[in-house]
């Protein structure tokens, strides 16, 4: 079960009670520094996985930009970081509402017939595979695969800046069918 860590949160995230959703609320919050908060519009999963498979849904949908992926437990969480598999992060990104990006290296543009409205993340910690999908299309978006894992993987999770709520939808974590 995934759900979100209010301690890697950027300060101004709103996750819901439940840590199932997450959006920006433009305003940072007062909260206890930490080393595991990020210093960016992000937030990691409770739930670190460091053995077999795991899969879990995203609800992207209403939104303009957001950001989904796993990285490794030891990245840097602190000042400009580069979305890279070498640095830890294995993640795919909606920006200006119709482009899509696998951030691999170098960056990969993706060309989507339809804009998912729910996005699957699957990993096989032991092959190295990271893969998305659109869940509603059943059709594959992008995997970074021939990866070498030695720590914990978590979900990763930017619902991007509200952007006068033109973004303010929140990502959702969706129950598995």
């Amino acid at each position: 079960d995934v759900t979100l860590d209010p301690d890697t949160a950027y300060p101004s995230l709103i996750l819901s009670n439940d840590g199932k959703q997450v959006s920006d609320g433009d305003i940072n919050k007062n909260v206890p520094k930490n080393p595991k908060r990020f210093e960016s519009l992000c937030v990691l999963a409770k739930e670190g996985f460091s053995s077999g498979r795991f899969y879990y849904e995203v609800q992207v949908k209403g939104k303009t930009n957001w950001g989904l992926g796993v990285i490794r437990e030891s990245i840097n969480r602190k000042g400009k970081i580069t979305l890279t598999p070498e640095n830890g992060y294995l993640t795919v990104f909606l920006r200006n509402e119709n482009q899509y990006i696998a951030c691999d290296d170098p960056s990969v543009s993706l060309s989507l017939r339809v804009k998912p409205e729910k996005v699957g993340v699957f990993v096989d910690y032991e092959e190295g595979l990271v893969s998305f999908y659109d869940v509603d299309s059943r059709s594959h978006i992008y995997s970074f695969t021939g990866q070498t894992f030695t720590d914990k993987l978590y979900p990763f999770f930017s619902p991007y800046p509200n952007d006068k709520g033109k973004n303010s939808n929140p990502l959702i974590i969706t129950p598995v069918n």
